[in-house]
């Protein structure tokens, strides 16, 4: 009994809308140093920021597309047709009845509110280049929190920022963390001082709605020594017929004793071009976590990396990616031990249906002269595609025996299978990430 897999029509109704534009501020198609310019004008950054920029653009020129290595499909980017920045020309805002209406009306759609009121301590929502409304909780800020764009960081806290800006992640690291230093807008700046444990997640929203455009931001934690903190992002774009780039950079700094974690959940557009650059620093008995959830996209090339710098640090990634019909998740993980007795965990899972492609890159480092390292590095892959049977799946003509349709029972295998990552998310995650792949699977049988 063979069993088809055909093309998914899944429901993006969630994130597939956008609403007219009218940005005050657009920086035009194209890339040159007068794109620079008025970025650097717009932001009014100081000199150093500036110089950063023109150093990161030249950077960005003398480095090849990776085609040969990764994948063809970037050349489908024709970075003369991208806007690098468009934004309404206003500060974020501290109150949600202060935003404008068709951006509140857009995040409302999207749940954030709610979700902020029912369990998070601080949200800030990025509409394509810059934030539009930042908050935190009273209780938190109170202990010392600091959680705003990384604009109001560079600027307010330059004493905290500027150290640890691009030190994780130099500018030459690729091409894409090369064209983010150039361009970069938009993204969280967190500070957590020492000692301080936030109980409940920040989170941040990143809203792609223009077409043709790139969405840059650049994103700073420190956690200070004894402290703790937990990161969501969550990331959503309209579907365009013309290709869209997000191209992010994450640092994360977790000092002595400190504790990170980093949770993504990732519904793009198919037609996104999904290329970010991620790394995390561990100083001495410190731990830096990466949660990386990738549903949406048509490339996403991502692999979070740690650092692992201190004595007894330790860093792990977990993470699940599910390629559709057109889409290619080229993921993975970093692990670079640079200190004794240090830890590292990888555990991927990836699910392909249709002609989707996963593929997993790791790199796990550890120089002769260390002692006492350990690494436990988990890749699994589920392939469903159009000449697939039933029998390579027996869990699936097990359970069908059982009652269940064929559907039903691939739907409960693909959930089984990802099932103990899961359950490190938050519970509000955890739920939204099972829908989406039961979204996504739906129809997959044909």
């Amino acid at each position: 009994m063979k069993s088809e897999t055909t093309a998914i029509d899944i429901d993006r109704g969630k994130g597939d809308f956008f609403y007219p534009e009218a940005h005050v501020r657009d920086a035009g198609a194209g890339l040159s140093e007068r794109t620079i310019h008025y970025i650097a004008d717009v932001k009014e950054d100081p000199d150093w920021v500036r110089d950063f920029r023109l150093r990161a653009l030249r950077t960005f020129w003398e480095k090849p597309l990776p085609i040969h290595w990764a994948s063809k499909e970037l050349e489908a980017i024709d970075f003369d047709k991208i806007r690098y920045y468009l934004a309404p020309g206003t500060e974020p805002k501290r109150s949600w009845e202060d935003v404008p209406e068709d951006i509140k009306r857009t995040f409302e759609r999207l749940g954030i509110p709610e979700q902020e009121r029912k369990f998070l301590a601080g949200v800030e929502a990025q509409f394509d280049s810059e934030a539009v409304y930042s908050n935190i909780k009273k209780a938190v800020g109170e202990q010392g929190v600091i959680f705003i764009g990384s604009r109001e960081g560079l600027k307010n806290y330059p004493e905290i920022f500027r150290p640890w800006f691009s030190k994780v992640i130099p500018v030459g690291d690729n091409k894409f963390s090369a064209l983010n230093s150039a361009v970069f807008s938009g993204g969280s700046f967190i500070y957590v001082p020492p000692g301080v444990k936030v109980k409940h997640p920040l989170q941040a929203y990143f809203r792609i709605n223009a077409e043709n455009f790139g969405q840059f931001e650049r994103t700073l934690i420190i956690a200070d020594e004894g402290s703790e903190v937990t990161y969501m992002e969550g990331c959503t774009a309209p579907k365009f017929n013309t290709p869209t780039l997000h191209s992010a950079v994450v640092e994360l700094v977790a000092l002595k004793g400190a504790k990170i974690q980093y949770i993504t959940v990732q519904n793009w557009a198919s037609n996104v071009f999904n290329l970010v650059t991620k790394r995390g620093l561990a100083h001495e008995n410190a731990e830096v976590k990466w949660i990386d959830c990738n549903i949406g996209s048509r490339l996403t090339m991502k692999y979070p990396g740690v650092i692992m710098k201190g004595r007894k640090a330790r860093g792990e990634v977990l993470s699940i990616a599910l390629a559709n019909d057109g889409q290619h998740q080229d993921t993975g993980a970093k692990m670079i031990h640079a200190a004794d007795e240090t830890t590292s965990n990888i555990v991927s899972k990836s699910i392909s249906v249709g002609k989707g492609r996963a593929t997993y890159r790791g790199l796990v480092h550890v120089p002769k002269h260390l002692k006492n390292c350990k690494n436990n590095t988990e890749c699994d892959a589920l392939l469903i595609n159009a000449t697939s049977r039933t029998d390579t799946y027996p869990a699936i003509f097990y359970m069908q025996q059982r009652g269940l349709s064929e559907a039903q029972a691939m739907s409960l295998s693909v959930n089984g299978f990802v099932n103990d990552l899961v359950r490190q998310f938050p519970m509000e995650y955890s739920v939204e990430l099972k829908r989406l792949i039961e979204l996504e699977m739906e129809g997959s049988v044909g």
